[in-house]
Order: C-alpha cells, then sequence, then structure tokens
C-alpha cells in the first residue's frame, strides 16, 4: 500500500526474527502483525497481534522464517522502522525504533509521531 520500491517497510533485527519465528512456529500463526492505535498518555500505541491470515492489504515483510505484517493503516507511521527484541536484567520483549517518532512518553509505552506533512516530506526523501 504504502512503500518505496525496493526498501522494505520495516527491518527486523536477527533476535526479532527469531524471537518472530519461535512464537509463530509454537502457536500455529501466519505471522505477527503490527499497527498503532489511539491511546496511552502520549497519544499511539503499537499494537502486535499473532494472527492465522494475512490480510492482502497488510505490507508483508518475511526474514529468517519470520514473517511481519504491517496492518494497512498504520503503514505510513511504521515505514523506516526497525523491530528488535531485548532481553535484560528488569525487561525482555520487542523494541521499535521508530524514526518517524517525534515524541514518547517516560514509560516508553506510548508515542507521538511527527506532524503527517513532515512524515510526507522525510519518506520522499524531501
Amino acid at each position: 500500500m504504502f512503500g518505496i520500491p525496493g526498501k522494505q517497510a520495516v527491518t527486523v533485527t536477527d533476535a526479532a526474527a527469531r524471537q518472530i519465528s519461535k512464537l509463530m512456529k509454537s502457536g500455529g500463526s501466519q505471522g505477527l502483525r503490527i499497527g498503532v492505535k489511539k491511546g496511552g498518555c502520549a497519544g499511539m500505541e503499537y499494537t502486535m497481534e499473532y494472527v492465522s491470515e494475512i490480510d492482502p492489504l497488510d505490507e508483508v515483510v518475511e526474514q529468517d522464517g519470520a514473517r511481519v505484517m504491517i496492518a494497512p493503516m498504520a503503514q505510513m507511521f511504521l515505514f523506516g522502522t526497525e523491530i528488535d527484541y531485548e532481553v535484560s536484567l528488569l525487561e525482555l520483549g520487542f523494541k521499535f525504533r521508530n524514526p518517524n517518532v517525534a515524541d514518547a512518553c517516560g514509560c516508553g509505552e506510548s508515542i507521538k509521531f511527527k506532524d503527517i506533512d513532515e512524515l510526507h516530506a522525510e519518506q520522499a526523501g524531501k
């Protein structure tokens, strides 16, 4: 739906690909669908769900047995994002390094995106 020819919508680190692939196999899913929704103190939150069907409008990224689908309404906001999986002493989970984020809450659970015109200009390479 939204993209630049020859460039993947998101990148997936090796650690994230291993975790997604592992969870796909154990749950019998087709992949991990990511999106965004209104919520949280900064205004938007990421959504993630393992799904049994690929929506024909999803942007699909595959790497090393892992499949990530980007929901149509989230594609513009997630373009250029790196998805990682980190394990630390205090937490473990998926991390999003998203160049389209203007601000985030202190806990990192919610985000605010750049102005839509600014996003368009950056993604078009202006």
